[in-house]
């Protein structure tokens, strides 16, 4: 593929609910500009974009992927997107690069919880958009009531520029309504507008003129003084209305039958903006401190964003990049001025799907990707050393549902946190911690498919077998009242003995205290050499409470009195007789069990409020507020963690997908006395089956 000016590119991202057919339509691009040359099928599993096994196992798309093809002297990138929410993760970084957004609605289903998602994504950073009606050969295809819907969801910009001719399995063609000709089949074939269309076609016409003719004072003069807008003034009145987003454009056709494709690629050469017509980008120079403003120029400063990043165990890194400013050559050094460092670049490429297509050079607004990159990740900036700028990170959804993994083999765990560390540098919405309480590894993300999809992708794709399971909630123990306890550790066995006593005041701390130890020994009761001793047996004292064997915080333990022997005294014997006194002051002290709670916010529409509300009371949560904004309600609560380790599935089961919430973490408090009881059986159990194992 030969290098492109920077007005003639256009990066566009295709958006959707999922199984609306963006895949299929990408495909349809590809073929119909001769990037490819036999039309893959999702079904088939033979689709550029869905390479990878788990998407051709699962006929979903997981990763985005880069789709360049060359249209009427133009380059557009077309980067196809997950539909299913868990991947969302893929979008946000698409959206970033892209400058402009078709948005894939199924013409049998209509506007779903998916489209008006992505729609809000792309209204943040006022993403040109237009709408593509998809699968017109469909049963109940209904083009008008789609676009009806589009109307009242998303706003009367959303104006037809299509219609389609037939629908279902009459479905034919489609009718261009600024030049009112219809074109049928694949071959886009030219004829008249059918006679059954005329007077819908004219209609939607007419409301086209007059949405075209608001964009500008002089067509709106025009329009109002009742003279007819040219076909080259209603052309250049779309673009300019379909650039500002006052205008969203209405197309339709059928990906699978190729029907309507080719006019939506002249749609994207025509109304989407290159990136010398989009909005400028703006970089922080580290150096000075402030803000420069980077037109899109090859003159310019280098200036790229890392937007995605892939790990193979054979190829190594690839990194995807989108160049804001100057042009990126191969075999050129360049400045990682995120990361304060040297990067050497060998080849780039123009990536298409799986397959590399080595390049020269791409000039500003060119999106590519170059491999083995040593320091870089997803979210940096590469520029020169000479003129270092940063640009500002993707933001990326924070993780909200959890599993543990563990290797299933010796040779799975050493190999483990390399291919972990692999992972999360590929998709940056899974997160990986150590849990230093229940000393489990666990692996969070957008949902129960995105990490089991992990789990899948480092048996395949790493070779490490892992199990998944629920993540054990870690319970503390603590004591509600003040106990003196008493411990004689003495033992005789010939020659030195062992002699260790303790008295000890052991006494509740506030929640979040954690642990405290005093000494008020007089007269030498306890010899100074020997308080370390006991230091040491109650921290160990503090791993394990009496209850299920959980850490014990919150409690002060002051040594008070005890007794030494000159002889069989040791530190041992002290370290053993502060554990056991310890121990019989948990029990004495009324010991109780602590569960992590954590602050929820919760966003859904309002007509499902009361069923979300409803649904945590179950859950033992503290609803704090109910804030309405816009159609949707936001609820703040406070939940027990173990009642939230599954709540990323219900809630999207509640709400049919349409529901968001974020989770942090805010406290411990005492757990009830008849959730307690399951939980320290539940326990036992679990230490019962360990010793046994």
């Amino acid at each position: 593929m030969k290098s492109y000016r920077t007005e003639q590119i256009r990066n566009i991202t295709l958006l959707s609910h999922g199984g609306a057919g963006k895949t299929s339509l990408s495909e349809a691009m590809l073929f119909d500009s001769g990037a490819i040359n036999r039309l893959g099928k999702v079904e088939e599993g033979n689709t550029t974009s869905d390479y990878d096994p788990d998407e051709a196992k699962r006929q979903i798309s997981i990763n985005m992927s880069l789709l360049p093809c060359e249209w009427k002297d133009s380059k557009i990138n077309v980067i196809d997107t997950p539909g299913y929410a868990d991947f969302v993760g893929e979008v946000k970084a698409a959206i970033r690069v892209a400058d402009g957004a078709v948005i894939v609605i199924c013409a049998a289903s209509g506007v779903e919880v998916g489209t008006a998602q992505v729609w809000q994504f792309t209204s943040e950073p006022l993403l040109p958009r237009l709408i593509f009606v998809n699968r017109m050969d469909r049963e109940n295809a209904d083009f008008y009531s789609t676009l009806e819907q589009a109307q009242a969801r998303f706003g009367k910009g959303c104006v037809a520029a299509q219609v389609p001719v037939g629908e279902a399995s009459g479905f034919q063609g489609v009718v261009d309504l600024i030049g009112m000709k219809a074109y049928l089949g694949p071959e886009a074939k030219a004829s008249e507008v059918p006679q059954a269309l005329q007077e819908k076609a004219a209609s939607l016409r007419e409301k086209l003129v007059e949405a075209v003719a608001e964009t500008d004072d002089n067509l709106i003069t025009k329009y109002l003084e009742g003279g007819e807008l040219t076909e080259a003034e209603l052309r250049q009145g779309l673009a300019t209305g379909a650039r500002s987003g006052k205008i969203v454009p209405v197309f339709t056709g059928s990906a699978t039958q190729n029907v309507g494709v080719a006019a939506l690629l002249d749609a994207v050469v025509s109304y989407f903006p290159s990136p010398k017509e989009s909005r400028e980008a703006v970089a922080t120079n580290p150096l000075k401190g402030s803000e420069e403003v980077l037109p899109p120029a090859e003159d310019g400063p280098l200036t790229c964003l890392v937007f995605k990043t892939t790990a193979d165990p054979y190829v190594g890194r690839l990194s995807y990049f989108r160049v804001y400013s100057g042009v990126f050559h191969s075999d050129s050094p360049v400045w990682n001025s995120t990361k304060g460092k040297a990067e050497r670049v060998g080849q780039i490429f123009v990536i298409r799907g799986k397959s590399q297509e080595p390049i020269g050079q791409l000039a500003a607004g060119d999106i590519g990707g170059v491999a083995k990159l040593a320091e870089t990740a997803t979210g940096d900036t590469l520029s020169s050393k000479d003129h270092p700028l940063v640009l500002a990170p993707i933001e990326f959804p924070k993780p909200v549902f959890s599993v543990a993994v563990s290797p299933k083999t010796k040779a799975d765990l050493d190999k483990l946190g390399q291919t972990i560390a692999r992972l999360t540098e590929e998709d940056p919405t899974l997160h990986v911690r150590k849990d230093a309480d229940t000393n489990e590894m666990v692996l969070s993300g957008m949902g129960e498919s995105h990490v089991e999809i992990a789990a899948e992708k480092m048996r395949r794709k790493f070779g490490v077998n892992v199990t998944v399971d629920t993540p054990k909630v870690p319970y503390k123990e603590t004591i509600l009242s003040s106990v003196k306890a008493e411990y004689k550790h003495k033992k005789q066995t010939g020659g030195h003995g062992q002699y260790g006593h303790v008295v000890l005041e052991v006494a509740p701390l506030p929640r979040s205290a954690g642990f405290e130890f005093a000494e008020k020994v007089v007269g030498g009761a306890v010899p100074k050499n020997y308080i370390p001793a006991v230091e040491k047996g109650l921290a160990e004292g503090l791993q394990e409470g009496v209850l299920a064997h959980y850490p014990v915080v919150d409690v002060k333990v002051t040594l008070v009195d005890g007794s030494y022997h000159p002889v069989d005294s040791s530190e041992m014997s002290f370290k053993i007789a502060s554990l056991q006194a310890f121990k019989k002051g948990l029990q004495g002290g009324r010991p109780v069990l602590l569960e992590p709670v954590v602050n929820l916010r919760v966003t859904v529409p309002e007509q499902f409020t009361g069923d979300v509300m409803g649904d945590l009371n179950t859950k033992r949560a503290k609803v704090l507020g109910m804030n309405p904004e816009d159609g949707t309600s936001v609820i703040d609560a406070q939940i027990p963690l173990a009642e939230a380790l599954r709540y990323a599935t219900e809630l999207r089961s509640i709400t049919q997908g349409q529901g968001v919430y974020t989770m942090e973490f805010s406290h411990y408090e005492e757990v009830p006395a008849h959730v307690a009881e399951k939980v320290i059986a539940q326990a036992q159990k679990d230490r019962e089956a360990a010793e046994k194992g």
